[in-house]
């Protein structure tokens, strides 16, 4: 999806837009990428919460509940194996945005910070979505919480400058933790600097990472009753409850 959406806005919309925002010397192309980046990442950890969600409905995560493995490794396994996936099809949308054009101006320090970030912005939502998946009554539930964080997308500086929005809208665009880790990613790629919105972007990113993964745990911790893992044990035939 974020693909097909670089896609459109560049061919069909892109000549419209890029004179239409003015987004200065650099093409409309160069100006979305860093966007799209973001999207691939919303887009892609809603499938963490459903893998997890699949699990507690299956009695997966029960079983593992049994063994005397701490919790933040059971979770850890769908949040390394959530930021590698994501990771990956951000390379991808990479790959294709250069082919269609995407000319980024970065050196290799420039992409070292903004893989950086990217994978603090990966984590950080990973771990969110974590905590809906743990929280979701079903897999499809778990997953929707991903569609608040795709608004929160358009509704920023990813696909237009904040300068030409209702006041209103631009108050909330500007104030939101999405417009800075986008500007903060295109600037590391257009300019070749970190930019004036790193440190909020680094802030917002540690913040949500921080709340997101004590409230998963907590979620986890309170969810296992330990009448309900002695009964599982028993179930399974490890000994008494």
């Amino acid at each position: 999806m974020p693909i097909a959406i670089m896609l459109l806005f560049v061919y069909v919309f892109g000549g419209s837009f890029g004179s239409m925002f003015q987004t200065g010397p650099v093409k409309y192309i160069d100006f979305i990428v860093p966007g799209i980046v973001a999207m691939t990442v919303v887009s892609g950890i809603a499938y963490a919460a459903v893998r997890l969600n699949m699990d507690l409905q299956k009695g997966i995560i029960n079983r593992f509940r049994t063994m005397p493995v701490a919790s933040s490794s059971i979770l850890g396994g769908h949040a390394v194996s959530s930021v590698l996936s994501n990771l990956f099809s951000v390379l991808l949308v990479i790959i294709v945005a250069i082919i269609a054009g995407f000319r980024p101006q970065a050196d290799p320090m420039e992409w070292l910070l903004f893989v950086g970030l990217a994978t603090l912005f990966t984590l950080a939502t990973t771990w969110l979505a974590i905590m809906f998946g743990l929280l979701g009554k079903t897999a499809e539930g778990a997953g929707s919480f991903s569609y608040i964080l795709l608004l929160l997308v358009f509704v920023s500086s990813a696909f237009t400058p904040t300068d030409g929005m209702n006041s209103v809208v631009r108050a909330f665009a500007e104030h939101q933790p999405m417009t800075p880790i986008v500007e903060t990613l295109r600037s590391l790629l257009t300019n070749g600097t970190a930019g004036d919105s790193a440190w909020a972007a680094v802030l917002w990113c540690v913040g949500v990472l921080v709340v997101s993964y004590l409230l998963a745990l907590r979620i986890y911790k309170t969810s296992s009753s330990p009448k309900n893992v002695g009964g599982y044990r028993q179930a399974l035939g490890s000994g008494p409850a």
